[in-house]
């Protein structure tokens, strides 16, 4: 399992909702949170063989913004 972390654009718990329904839906996603206290609005997901970029252009297609960010 992989820790992925991106800046997102998500601000309010609505947007979190939209996201959940985002990457539940995403089979390899074992488990994912935000931090909306966090200046860049932090997505942490764990996933198995599942690249930034799938992550970044599934929530790009919603209209979220979404960047990873190196650790």
């Amino acid at each position: 399992m992989n820790i992925l972390i991106f800046k997102t654009s998500v601000t309010q718990p609505r947007q979190v909702n939209r996201v959940q329904t985002l990457l539940t839906a995403m089979p390899n996603v074992a488990d994912w949170n935000f931090d909306l206290e966090d200046c860049d609005n932090i997505l942490r997901v764990v996933a198995a063989d599942l690249s930034p970029r799938q992550i970044e252009s599934t929530l790009r297609k919603a209209g979220i913004g979404c960047e990873e960010l190196e650790y």
